[in-house]
């Protein structure tokens, strides 16, 4: 209904736009014709306006809307339209001029034929602008609905993974506090309440598409505490981190699934247990994040091979749907010793 009202309020406001200006110049009396002839002037104008909306709605938009002409490429269609233009455009003139001869102001030899090209040349002109607007509005009303449905698609895929990730987050943080509940039990109740912090920011951000880096790195030391109670003296933690990352969103729990990654393929398989380090760093408006696990790469792969989880591609594809082509995400061996796993982010505007 919404569409019917706008193009209708379009025909009327365009066409009456063109029957305005007609009559006003008829009215201006440039050419001091008597009163009898402008009154046939305006009564031609009163009748070919009616005659170019007539057309535009019974032939130019059934033919287009019948033959299926919006969903076919563009360049396909300008031969037809057109042609369907041309043919509308002569269906006026033979009207018009046969209303003329009616009311007795038809022109003779030269003159009737000058009338009829200037008249059908004009007429086309009109037209070419009405199928360039009608056109023009069907491609953005598709393109909009399509950028609608890309983005709730988009959103729902983005839910999907957030749910992957949030029973592997908290069965692993479990696991560190398991051991804890019977031998330190003051240590277990430090874990809990870590865990409950987890545990809450992990709710809140449940729904959001983006959290705040300082938000991020918070639950991510409070998960680090706890994994530092299960290896103790194995795992070292480190955080260089720019003050300017705060002002940076990220996908919530994605620092989180990067440093479980981090410690089940590197620390947790190195006897002597290994070191954890979370790096920041912003440059010319990019935030650029580094997670450091002592550990190597073998073919591309962890140094312990198994089944791989989630997390990895998780954490690409949601970068992929939220930044597109401005985020980058890569593994890499450092100096034989370290494994980096780097995400540049942009700031959102």
């Amino acid at each position: 209904m919404r569409k019917k009202r706008l193009y209708w309020t379009l025909q009327i406001l365009g066409w009456g736009i063109y029957f305005f200006i007609n009559f006003i110049t008829i009215s201006i009396n440039p050419q001091n014709l008597d009163e009898a002839t402008m009154r046939i002037s305006r009564i031609e104008v009163m009748v070919h306006s009616p005659l170019l909306l007539m057309c535009s709605h019974l032939i130019l938009r059934e033919i287009i809307i019948k033959r299926g002409w919006l969903k076919i490429n563009i360049a396909r269609v300008i031969p037809r339209i057109l042609g369907i233009i041309g043919m509308s455009s002569l269906i006026v003139v033979a009207l018009s001029f046969a209303f003329y001869s009616l009311v007795g102001n038809l022109a003779t030899g030269q003159a009737l034929a000058t009338d009829i090209l200037f008249a059908f040349i004009t007429y086309v002109i009109l037209y070419v602008l009405w199928a360039t607007v009608y056109f023009l509005y069907h491609f953005l009303e598709t393109n909009n609905r399509s950028l609608k449905y890309e983005a709730a698609m988009n959103e729902m895929h983005l839910n999907q993974l957030k749910s992957q990730l949030n029973p592997h987050f908290i069965f692993n943080a479990l696991n560190s506090m398991r051991a804890l509940v019977d031998e330190e039990p003051t240590k277990a109740k430090i874990a809990i309440t870590q865990l409950s912090n987890i545990l809450r920011n992990s709710l809140i951000t449940d729904k959001k598409r983006v959290v705040s880096f300082g938000d991020e790195l918070n639950t991510v030391k409070d998960y680090l505490a706890l994994e530092s109670i299960r290896f103790e003296e194995r795992l070292e933690v480190s955080y260089q981190i720019d003050p300017k990352s705060d002002g940076y969103e990220i996908p919530p729990m994605m620092v989180q699934t990067l440093v479980e990654n981090a410690i089940k393929h590197g620390v947790s398989n190195l006897m002597q247990g290994g070191l954890i380090e979370i790096q920041s760093v912003v440059e010319h408006s990019i935030l650029i994040l580094k997670i450091r696990n002592s550990g190597q790469l073998m073919n591309g792969q962890p140094q312990r091979r198994g089944r791989r989880g989630v997390g990895l591609i998780n954490t690409k594809e949601r970068l992929k749907l939220i930044y597109g082509d401005a985020a980058s995400f890569r593994i890499y061996n450092e100096n034989n010793k370290f494994v980096v796993t780097e995400v540049k982010i942009p700031q959102r505007i």
